[in-house]
């Protein structure tokens, strides 16, 4: 493998990762109220509880977009 063909990869890998990121963002955003009722009776949890979690897994989910996608390619784009 050359480092144009993984520096392509951690790319597009960024910019799908991101794009989910921002999908999930927008639904959790515009459904709120919905979708944390939903998933409150599926893992038997308050609305708020659910929301804390929504807000966890948006940050742990950007963090390792960062780590695993952008500062790989960061790396190899500067190299």
């Amino acid at each position: 493998m050359t480092q144009e063909f993984l520096t392509s990869v951690f790319g597009w890998m960024t910019v799908l990762n991101i794009a989910v990121l921002l999908f999930t963002t927008l639904m959790i955003v515009i459904l709120q109220d919905w979708i944390a009722g939903v998933h409150g009776r599926m893992f038997q949890m308050e609305k708020t509880d659910v929301k804390k979690a929504y807000f966890r897994y948006l940050a742990n989910y950007k963090i390792l977009i960062i780590v695993f996608c952008l500062m790989p390619w960061l790396a190899l784009h500067l190299a």
